[in-house]
């Protein structure tokens, strides 16, 4: 397949996810809110969800446009609509990764690779324990977060680059941890409002790197 017909030609989409979501941190600093803000929150990984969907060629490519629309979904519903509302949509999300990263599971891992993807949901579910607990309704929080570490540890062990799609989801899975640290007074929210955003969008971003430009190579080859 040309260059014309791969991933590349809708590479404006990418750049103007990228402007999207890295200036969205202007908003994410000054606390704004708003029908606009909520729009210009969800813009970044909404292009990313339409940039996977323009170069999708088969059940992989439409996976992961799925999962990064329910996250865009779920950038929006969080502020529009409530925690619950937006935690629902963000599920759905990390339901169809999982499913397309178990899709893909790499062949062949090292042991330590392996065990990182082994320990991932248990250290997650440790953490969220020590921030939050006993708080009223911590659960909540740690039944959630299951869902992002279970996806972070098959992106980890999926046939994807794991220095993009890997790393990413490990990104975004530190992002709610300290979303979780901040609500928990673990941190003050005037650190983590420094590293909560950047640490999202970055990691939806080279998720949707990881896997759109591996699989439009392959359908290149």
């Amino acid at each position: 397949m040309s260059g014309e017909r791969g991933w590349d030609r809708a590479r404006w989409l990418w750049l103007l996810a990228l402007a999207g979501g890295i200036s969205f941190f202007v908003a994410a600093y000054l606390r704004l809110d708003g029908p606009v803000i909520w729009a210009w929150k969800t813009s970044g990984v909404g292009l990313l969800a339409v940039w996977a969907a323009a170069n999708a060629r088969e059940k992989n490519g439409w996976l992961i446009a799925a999962a990064l629309g329910f996250g865009a979904l779920g950038d929006y519903l969080l502020d529009a609509k409530g925690l619950e509302t937006g935690a629902v949509a963000f599920v759905v999300g990390h339901v169809i990764a999982i499913t397309l990263y178990l899709m893909n599971r790499r062949a062949q891992m090292t042991p330590s690779q392996r065990l990182l993807g082994w320990l991932t949901m248990p250290a997650t579910l440790a953490i969220v324990w020590g921030m939050l607990s006993p708080a009223p309704g911590w659960w909540h929080a740690a039944v959630y977060s299951l869902f992002v570490a279970a996806m972070a540890a098959a992106a980890w062990t999926s046939r994807f680059p794991r220095y993009r799609t890997g790393i990413g989801a490990m990104l975004f899975l530190a992002s709610d941890l300290f979303i979780f640290a901040g609500e928990g007074g673990v941190l003050s929210k005037d650190v983590t409002m420094w590293l909560v955003w950047p640490l999202y969008f970055a990691g939806q971003a080279l998720i949707a790197w990881g896997v759109v430009s591996t699989l439009a190579k392959e359908a290149r080859a």
